[in-house]
């Protein structure tokens, strides 16, 4: 025998599922964000870097300064590249939580319609209940003013 749940508590279940999914949907996206700051802050780097090294270089340095300038931007390129493989890792786990999202989303709205429509179909009953209540009270007064007469 299978189980018979209320729409209301299935459409309870389905909004707690669709907000658990956008959470962790939020929860990748902001670390994507953070991420990709962190790339852009190592470019950055670098890119003062470069700078830095080309100054030194117009002056009279001993090489070893010269040697730290290029172990400092190997050093920010491992961390970036590490990096942007972790930002791809997040990219695709970000695809995986579209999915449930959309998925959650989709039995919401599919909850929500039935709950509409099983609205509609109760109210549409109520009217004819009451239609016919008021039909019953219009055709007795008329049986009983027939027979006064």
């Amino acid at each position: 025998m299978a189980f018979r749940f209320s729409l209301a508590a299935v459409l309870l279940v389905r909004e707690n599922a669709k907000k658990r999914a956008e959470q962790d949907l939020n929860t990748v996206q902001v670390e994507i964000s953070r991420i990709t700051r962190q790339v852009q802050g190592f470019e950055i780097d670098i890119a003062n870097t470069h700078i830095a090294r080309e100054n030194a270089m117009r002056q009279l340095i001993p090489a070893g300064e010269l040697r730290t300038f290029e172990h400092r931007v190997k050093t920010i390129n491992e961390a970036k590249k590490q990096l942007l493989v972790q930002l791809q890792s997040l990219k695709l786990e970000r695809e995986r939580k579209m999915k449930v999202y959309h998925a959650a989303h989709r039995d919401l709205e599919t909850i929500v319609e039935m709950l509409n429509e099983k609205r509609t179909a109760h109210d549409q009953e109520q009217n004819r209940i009451e239609q016919k209540q008021l039909d019953d009270i219009f055709a007795s007064r008329a049986v009983k003013e027939a027979s006064n007469n």
